[in-house]
């Protein structure tokens, strides 16, 4: 359609929500589907949270705010980043979005010119490229299979750098995989970024709450400090605090940086919800007990259901160190073909023909920029997933050659 801008067709539609929706619609037409698709918990926002916004409400807090962020807001954030990651920032270096989304999306937008690189690992969150894209910024994938932990290396990092990179996203324990960067591996690719000034770092490190096992959270600016003026550390309440609806992202950076995001957000979505800013403080500052009783209830999920993928025929999947995702590979069903004769060439059909005959929702790994793999999402109930997985079990020995 001529009346469209061409920037359109630099993108496409998010395959993580198409999956989602098409869960839904063949839900509402009386499908038995179990959706796997969404990266969303399934506990309810806590309470405290929820009294925080009601109290806000009920005390007029309804009207527009600060662009980037409320004060109590901000100052909730640099507490938590001071406690939690070491980091020391000041109110003009933190900036407040309507989701972590758009936090990434407005400093992309606000740095990158045509030709401008930006390194983002593979497999990646579905959005960094396209973002990349709209901005008129070129995206360089690196390829971070399942023999290097599905984590960029520092040689790769290396390799990839050219005088034109201006970032590098690192997300951190990553969605679609759940593989998190120990902090050896961080200094790794600090010492690689050292050697690069003009490289700066982005981290999305919006699942950190979510770790298990003895698998430790750290984020770049922490483990190297001299990277700090170039790094911005992004994070929000959406995951860990059940809070997805709520919209609020979150960012400390330089000073500069943070003046640049909000010029751009005044001219575009303003400020984020007030009320839902009063959640985010009191997420931020309360008591966050309830952290370690959901993540052993997600450790418990992970477990059965990379047990029972890994019993099904032609799959194999990790162990992810965090997050709710596992990213198992279907390389050893690629070529085979369902009773119906229709042949499995792709993770694209894997998945197409799984939700077809077995009712189950998940994201290709085309989607991620690393096949033949598929995303599962394990925030959901454990019944749930353990007869998808059984339903999946049943789909794969049901190929044959």
């Amino acid at each position: 359609m001529a009346f469209l801008a061409d920037r359109l067709d630099r993108i496409q539609p998010s395959p993580t929500i198409a999956v989602t929706s098409k869960a839904r619609a063949l839900k509402a037409a009386g499908r038995d589907v179990i959706g796997l698709g969404a990266g969303e918990p399934d506990f309810d926002t806590p309470a405290h949270i929820c009294a925080a916004a009601k109290a806000a409400i009920d005390a007029g807090d309804t009207r527009y705010t600060d662009v980037d962020g409320t004060p109590a807001l901000k100052d909730a954030i640099i507490q938590k980043f001071q406690r939690e990651n070491g980091l020391t920032y000041t109110r003009d270096q933190i900036t407040v979005g309507t989701g972590g989304k758009q936090v990434l999306y407005n400093a992309l937008m606000a740095t990158l010119n045509p030709g401008d690189e930006v390194i983002i690992p593979a497999p990646y969150w579905v959005s960094y490229p396209d973002m990349v894209n709209l901005a008129e910024g070129t995206p360089v994938t690196v390829a971070c299979g399942a023999n290097a932990g599905f984590k960029l290396t520092a040689e790769a990092l290396a390799q990839a750098i050219t005088p034109k990179t201006k970032w590098l996203i690192l997300n951190s324990p990553s969605n679609p995989t759940g593989a998190g960067y120990t902090e050896a591996e961080l200094r790794a690719l600090a010492d690689v970024l050292l050697q690069h000034p003009q490289v700066w770092v982005m981290t999305d490190d919006m699942y950190e709450h979510l770790a298990y096992d003895d698998w430790r959270f750290k984020t770049i600016a922490q483990v190297e400090p001299r990277l700090f003026d170039r790094t911005l550390t992004c994070n929000g309440v959406s995951k860990a605090y059940s809070m997805t609806g709520w919209r609020i992202g979150y960012a400390g950076g330089p000073a500069s940086l943070i003046k640049a995001i909000a010029k751009l957000q005044s001219q575009s979505t303003s400020n984020p919800s007030s009320v839902s800013q009063a959640a985010a403080v009191a997420a931020l500052t309360g008591d966050l007990s309830f952290l370690g009783e959901r993540n052993t209830i997600f450790q418990q999920r992970r477990d059965v259901v990379v047990a029972m993928l890994n019993e099904a025929k032609g799959l194999h999947c990790l162990v992810p160190n965090g997050a709710f995702y596992v990213y198992p590979s279907c390389a050893g069903v690629i070529g085979k073909r369902t009773p119906a004769g229709k042949v499995i060439a792709t993770d694209s059909d894997f998945v197409t023909e799984l939700l077809e005959a077995e009712g189950v929702a998940a994201v290709q790994g085309t989607a991620f920029g690393l096949s033949p793999y598929f995303r599962i999402s394990y925030a959901t109930s454990t019944d749930a997933l353990t007869e998808a997985c059984t339903r999946i079990q049943r789909f794969c020995a049901s190929l044959v050659d």
